[in-house]
């Protein structure tokens, strides 16, 4: 028994003292590097352009849901606009993604979209809950409160720009709660369009489109 034991501590030690294999380390060594600089780097792809588009789009869906008799016709207009704009702004950062040679798989763009999306998820699940309810004068500060929220959360990882734009719709959505009913598609349209437009030029002058 003795004789078994004291030769498997021998094994064991010729195990662990075997040299260890330098193209290894160095492999490990770059992943942890480039894990470091993932990490540390902002989400500078969110698009500028895109974005303008985007503020385009809701100006234009403002004009048109204005002029809507019923209210569900309404809500379908700026359903329409809602999934119009993703498009867009998916579009627009993958084009910006693919010039800047960043992947969209990257650290910085999962951080950015894990913080961004829950605000957006609650925001339908309300979204619905209101619709099911017919309490449409609701839907505007919910909408504004709750993408706000996503683009603050989401700007933590991004440039300055994108995170103001964000507390911008929280203001505006806090204001909205004071306004008399008439005046949701003028919001919508100064909140999704002006400011869309705005921060947009200002991201695309700054960051590269």
């Amino acid at each position: 028994m003795c004789m078994t034991k004291i030769q498997a501590l021998r094994k064991e030690n010729i195990e662990t003292r075997e040299p260890v294999n330098i193209g290894d380390r160095a492999i490990d060594n770059l992943k942890f590097i480039r894990e470091t600089m993932e990490s540390s780097v902002v989400f500078t792809t969110v698009p500028g352009y895109g974005g303008m588009l985007m503020g385009a789009t809701a100006v234009g869906a403002a004009i048109i849901a204005n002029q809507q008799i019923y209210l569900r016709n309404w809500l379908i207009v700026w359903i329409v606009e809602a999934i119009l704009a993703f498009l867009v702004g998916l579009l627009a950062m993958w084009q910006k993604s693919k010039i800047a040679n960043v992947s969209l798989t990257s650290a910085p763009p999962k951080k950015f979209a894990k913080s961004f999306l829950p605000p957006l998820i609650c925001g339908i699940v309300i979204t619905l809950g209101l619709w099911n309810l017919e309490h449409y004068e609701v839907m505007i500060p919910v909408w504004l409160l709750c993408y706000g929220a996503g683009v603050v959360c989401g700007g933590a990882f991004s440039v300055k720009a994108v995170p103001i734009m964000g507390w911008c719709f929280i203001a505006l959505g806090a204001v909205a709660f004071l306004l008399p009913r008439g005046f949701g598609d003028e919001l919508m349209a100064l909140s999704f369009g002006v400011l869309h437009i705005v921060f947009g030029f200002i991201i695309a002058r700054k960051y590269g489109g």
